[in-house]
């Protein structure tokens, strides 16, 4: 695939200097769909509690919706009641969740998705939540974000966030790290308004699977939501460290003893996070059941981990991939390389969160 023409080759050495491990004190954005689930308030509270590590100059809303899986789920539900089968993509099936569904009584149009601005909304008051449950100040330093998706590939959405990211971009001696939770639309929308940035930026997302993998990344909420941004991370020579959900982030589970034991009870923050982790809304929309028994995955904290300790994610370089139409990644050596974990330190990663909550 053919380089934007809005984003010439960065300059080799310039991109290797990028893409070296963070220092201590490194500048961080966090761009983020706060509401979503639950993963983000981990990290964004441990980014906050991590001043040794980076410093958070600014937190951004991003857009979220499930909306998109409404018509997957409607076909899927015509089909089970009908005793067709159904073509899966969704990583643990369409059909197991309309079957959970109704055996609690429930339907497909009993689900209330979100738009992708009340998305953004949401997100924005949780970013506030999570600053007052930690006793720190948000003035100046959250923003609102897109209220919708890019309806191509070359129309930004333009935002206070969009602003913020390219203000903060151009200001400084120092990289911007841009750790992404999220849709990438925001960030997106800030590189074709403002393309010299990538000069000064590292973009750290998480989402989908590794480069290398055969699966359609459908799947992936982070990617989906928003193709033409997510596509344009990999073909727009922005410095990027890719931290696959599938299967390398997943191993961030945490379990309901552990909560109680090493997160509740630890200050404000702690006590909020334990309530969300059992009161989980993806717990409904999902219908499971049996979860005080269950793990749930804090995806998102792979991001903060990278910035605090990158032997913690490990990495390696890689051409940066193409997404086909089909959502399949496509693998061309003449692109400019990525960094792609391929790696977790589990433990390591939730000791180090566990102590900062119990000193904070």
């Amino acid at each position: 695939m053919a380089k934007l023409e809005r984003f010439p080759e960065l300059d080799p050495d310039l991109l290797d200097q990028r893409l070296a491990m963070p220092q201590a004190g490194s500048r961080v954005l966090i761009d983020t769909d706060t509401a979503n689930e639950i993963d983000d308030q981990f990290a964004l509270a441990w980014a906050l509690l991590s001043p040794e590590s980076m410093t958070v100059e600014a937190v951004t809303a991003e857009p979220y919706s499930f909306a998109h899986h409404r018509p997957g789920l409607i076909d899927a539900e015509q089909a089970v009641e009908a005793g067709k089968e159904f073509p899966e993509y969704l990583v643990g099936g369409f059909q197991g969740w309309i079957n959970r569904l109704h055996k609690q009584g429930r339907r497909v149009a009993d689900l209330d998705f979100v738009s992708a601005a009340e998305g953004m909304e949401l997100s924005y008051q949780e970013i506030l939540t999570v600053y007052d449950k930690l006793g720190m100040k948000p003035d100046g330093k959250v923003f609102r974000g897109a209220a919708e998706y890019m309806t191509a590939p070359d129309v930004p959405v333009n935002s206070e966030s969009v602003e913020v990211i390219i203000d903060l971009a151009k200001s400084g001696t120092e990289p911007l790290y841009i750790a992404a939770m999220g849709c990438v639309t925001n960030i997106a929308s800030a590189l074709l308004r403002a393309p010299e940035i990538r000069e000064n930026i590292v973009v750290i997302w998480t989402s989908s699977y590794p480069s290398n993998a055969p699966h359609c990344n459908r799947p992936s909420l982070n990617l989906v939501q928003d193709i033409h941004a997510s596509r344009l991370m990999f073909d727009s020579g922005v410095p990027l460290v890719y931290l696959p959900g599938y299967h390398v982030g997943a191993q961030l589970k945490i379990s309901l003893p552990e909560m109680a034991a090493f997160v509740a009870g630890k200050g404000a923050i702690g006590d909020y996070l334990h309530h969300l982790y059992t009161n989980n809304p993806l717990h409904s929309m999902f219908a499971l059941e049996n979860t005080a028994q269950r793990t749930w995955v804090i995806w998102d904290i792979i991001d903060i981990a990278w910035l605090i300790n990158p032997n913690w994610v490990p990495t390696m370089r890689v051409p940066s991939p193409v997404l086909d139409d089909s959502l399949y990644w496509q693998r061309d050596d003449s692109r400019h390389p990525i960094l792609e974990a391929y790696d977790v330190q589990r433990d390591e990663i939730f000791i180090d969160f566990y102590n900062k909550l119990a000193h904070n």
